[in-house]
């Protein structure tokens, strides 16, 4: 590569609480020489930045538009309901939405869980990020159910969680634009997959490998070294014309 030259990059988007490290870890040890810029953007702001050409793909929260997008859903997350320490639902293990009927739920304009009926009653108005809506929480104006990961990004030590049952969650998808599959979208597919960098469904093939001593025969079988005695072995070693056992050559006896 000249001076002049610029190595290819990969861009990837992911939303709030989506963790993407351990895929951009094998990225970087599997192709050093390529770049790959990581950027947090807003859950819903994520399908404009890879329709906008901004990223190449995109850890994104389920749904997105498939007619526009192919997605490979990688995992769901927990549902919890966010609550002060000194809350009663703290005293038990798992949380109904029936049992936040007298509560006030905050519902955050960013939120990611499709609601058809939100428990409990209704905040005066929507808190413009979940952020915020962790504040209110704090301040004791209310609860909020947020996926796990959401929960974790936003902890503070007055607050705590706890899983939250019969309500709807979060999928996360690897996602990309339908028409602008590339070589790199392909590669980094593979990571998410957990193939190897040797899979042979890898866009990357594994490198050539050393020839051993003794080669391989016709059918790709490799061959054994010459046995002693036959053409090909060595002559020092023990065995027709070779030295005795002991490493010396005897003097031959005389007759009487």
């Amino acid at each position: 590569m000249t001076g002049s030259e610029v190595p290819s990059s990969f861009r990837l988007v992911y939303a709030p609480g989506v963790m993407p490290d351990k895929w951009v870890r094998v990225w970087n040890e599997r192709y050093p020489g390529v770049p790959l810029h990581l950027a947090q953007v807003p859950a819903a702001a994520a399908a404009g930045q890879l329709l906008g050409g901004e990223a190449d793909a995109g850890l994104v929260r389920l749904p997105v538009d498939r007619t526009v997008f192919s997605a490979i859903p990688l995992y769901t997350e927990q549902t919890v309901v966010v609550v002060p320490k000194d809350h009663l639902v703290t005293a038990v293990d798992e949380v109904t939405c029936e049992d936040l009927a007298d509560d006030i739920v905050l519902h955050p304009l960013d939120d990611v869980l499709d609601w058809e009926t939100l428990p409990g009653r209704p905040a005066f108005e929507r808190p413009a990020t979940t952020a915020d809506a962790v504040e209110l929480v704090a301040a004791g104006i209310g609860v909020l159910i947020v996926p796990l990961s959401l929960a974790r990004l936003h902890h503070r030590k007055d607050l705590t969680h706890r899983p939250l049952r019969d309500a709807p969650s979060s999928s996360v998808a690897l996602a990309w634009p339908e028409d602008a599959t590339t070589d790199r979208v392909e590669d980094f597919i593979g990571i998410v997959r957990g193939r190897t960098v040797n899979s042979t469904r890898g866009r990357s093939q594994p490198p050539a490998q050393e020839k051993k001593t003794g080669g391989t025969g016709k059918d790709g079988a490799r061959r054994k070294p010459a046995a002693a005695g036959q053409p090909g072995a060595n002559r020092r070693g023990g065995g027709p014309g070779g030295t005795s056992k002991g490493g010396k050559r005897g003097r031959p006896r005389r007759r009487s």
